[in-house]
């Protein structure tokens, strides 16, 4: 079952940044809503990620939020803190201060710049390694498109061989259930970690193929348990029913309303004053925000009634 100890694992959704409808950070909105996540099951958090629009946040904007957090979290669950940057020297400083807040863990892309600043594997592993040697709380790979660096799963397999803190793994790729039996296979007890992301669209095949954590978006993290808790229970057949049951709302947040869908469900369920998404990032079409709320209350979610 989900354990909030070492070895992590369970549903560790991103945390959505709350703004205003001026575009300006609503750190009381961003407290209730990780108070209902964490009411709605979440077995941990995860923190100024991509899912959490930190690519239009002000360094001193991720530094607000993670004091903030971590702070209100004040330990209930674990929370793994998103410290990417291009620069070594800047995302080892993200991570140790991340670790010094109070973080469970670090959650790391790749250096990557713009479409086509890319580093060689040399470089990559030495990074990783840099990082490593500045914390003591383990590293989550993010191993997704967006940084536009193919990261094998022998690669993935010797760095958390070699690296100390390197031990946790969120594929998010093309045929991700595929590289996470290889990356299972090749790495053995290294591999602390291996999950599942990409709003759990790719969710049971990946857990058929050995992943033990899934970080989704916010949304209903009540129901993406439903799915995760009796598969890593034993009861498959019980998360293959789930799983079709949920299926419609997470693929329509995985190819519809992607990074809005969490705050539309949190100002639907008066969690929120405001679902408003930071310029240049638009908010979905209407009608799409439309379909999400109607798959959504089709399944009762925590989301739709914790504040009323």
């Amino acid at each position: 079952m989900p354990s909030s100890a070492r070895p992590y694992r369970g549903v560790f959704p991103v945390v959505p940044t709350i703004f205003t409808e001026a575009g300006e950070l609503d750190l009381d909105g961003q407290k209730r809503c990780v108070d209902f996540m964490i009411d709605a099951g979440s077995t941990g958090l995860c923190i100024l990620a991509n899912f959490s629009e930190q690519f239009v946040l002000t360094d001193d904007e991720r530094t607000l939020l993670m004091e903030t957090i971590l702070a209100h979290v004040a330990g209930r669950v674990p929370v793994i803190v998103t410290t990417t940057h291009f620069s070594t020297r800047a995302c080892a400083d993200r991570s140790r201060r991340a670790q010094d807040l109070g973080a469970a863990m670090v959650m790391v892309m790749p250096p990557y710049h713009g479409a086509t600043i890319r580093v060689p594997e040399a470089g990559i592993v030495e990074f990783f390694q840099r990082v490593s040697d500045a914390i003591d709380i383990p590293i989550m790979i993010q191993d997704a498109p967006v940084s536009g660096t193919p990261l094998s799963a022998p690669l993935l397999a010797r760095m958390a061989r070699e690296i100390a803190q390197v031990s946790y793994f969120k594929i998010e790729v093309p045929q991700a259930a595929a590289k996470l039996r290889t990356l299972i296979e090749l790495g053995g007890d290294a591999i602390e970690g291996p999950w599942d992301g990409e709003e759990a669209i790719t969710l049971l095949a990946d857990l058929d193929a050995g992943a033990t954590g899934a970080m989704t978006g916010g949304g209903y993290p009540d129901g993406i348990r439903q799915i995760v808790d009796p598969y890593l229970a034993g009861d498959r057949e019980a998360a293959v029913a789930a799983y079709g049951r949920w299926l419609p709302l997470i693929n329509h947040e995985n190819r519809q309303c992607g990074i809005a869908t969490a705050k539309i469900l949190m100002k639907e369920g008066g969690i929120i004053a405001s679902d408003a998404m930071r310029h240049p990032t638009a908010n979905p079409h209407p009608m799409s925000r439309d379909g999400l709320l109607d798959a959504a209350k089709r399944l009762d979610p925590l989301v739709m009634r914790w504040a009323r």
